[in-house]
C-alpha cells in the first residue's frame, strides 16, 4: 500500500429499534444491544484520524460518543443516509410479502428496475453516496484512516464500487449490523482491503 493510500473503514449501524425493516430515511436509535454491537465491531479497529457519519441517529449516536472518547474529529455527512424506501420506508418483508410479493420479488431480483413506489432511484443513490467517498479520496487525505458510520445499502454500493461490480449485483454483498468493511484508495479509485 503506498503512503497517498487514505483508508476508510465503513462501519454499519447495530441493531436499530423496531427491528428488521425497511427502515431507509426513518430516524429510529439504536437497541442497547445495537450499541455494544457497534463498540464490539471497534474494538480491534482504527486508530482512525477522523470519523464521518450519517447524520441518523442509528449511526450518529455512537459516532458522536466513540469521536468523544477517542478526541478525533468528528463531521457529520448527510450523503450517508440510507436510501429512501420510497411508500415501504417502516415495513418489513413479512408485511410487504402479504401485501406486495410481486413487487418485493422484483425487487430483490433486479433492485434498479424495479424500486419501490416513490422511492430514491438507485443511481441517485449511488452518485450521492459516491460523492462522499470521492471528497475523501483527495491528496488533503493522504495517509489518513478514515471511519465512516453509515448504513447498508450506503455499504453496499461502496463495496460495489471498489470491486468494480455493476450495481445489478448490490444485494449479493452481505453487510450484517454492525459489520466493519474497509477501503483503500486515492483520486477517484478505491479497492477493498481486509480491515
Amino acid at each position: 500500500m503506498s503512503e497517498e493510500c487514505i483508508r476508510i473503514d465503513l462501519l454499519r449501524h447495530g441493531e436499530p429499534v423496531g427491528g428488521i425493516r425497511f427502515r431507509g430515511s426513518l430516524d429510529d436509535p439504536l437497541t442497547e444491544e445495537g450499541f455494544r454491537q457497534m463498540e464490539s465491531a471497534v474494538a480491534n479497529g482504527g486508530p482512525w484520524d477522523a470519523i464521518v457519519t450519517s447524520p441518523l441517529s442509528r449511526c450518529a449516536a455512537f459516532a458522536q460518543s466513540l469521536a468523544h472518547r477517542l478526541d478525533v474529529p468528528l463531521e457529520v455527512d448527510e450523503r450517508l443516509k440510507e436510501i429512501h424506501f420510497g411508500d415501504w420506508e417502516g415495513l418489513s418483508f413479512a408485511e410487504l410479502m402479504a401485501t406486495a410479493p410481486l413487487a418485493l420479488t422484483r425487487f430483490m431480483g433486479d433492485p434498479l428496475r424495479h424500486p419501490p413506489p416513490g422511492a430514491e432511484s438507485v443511481e441517485a443513490f449511488r452518485e450521492r453516496t459516491l460523492d462522499a467517498l470521492r471528497d475523501r479520496l483527495k491528496p488533503i487525505n493522504s495517509g489518513r484512516r478514515l471511519l465512516f458510520v453509515t448504513h447498508g445499502g450506503v455499504i453496499r454500493v461502496m463495496l460495489c464500487h471498489a470491486r468494480g461490480w455493476p450495481l445489478a449485483r448490490l444485494l449479493e454483498i452481505d453487510v450484517p449490523h454492525a459489520s466493519l468493511h474497509g477501503l483503500c484508495g486515492s483520486g477517484q479509485h478505491c479497492e477493498e482491503w481486509l480491515p
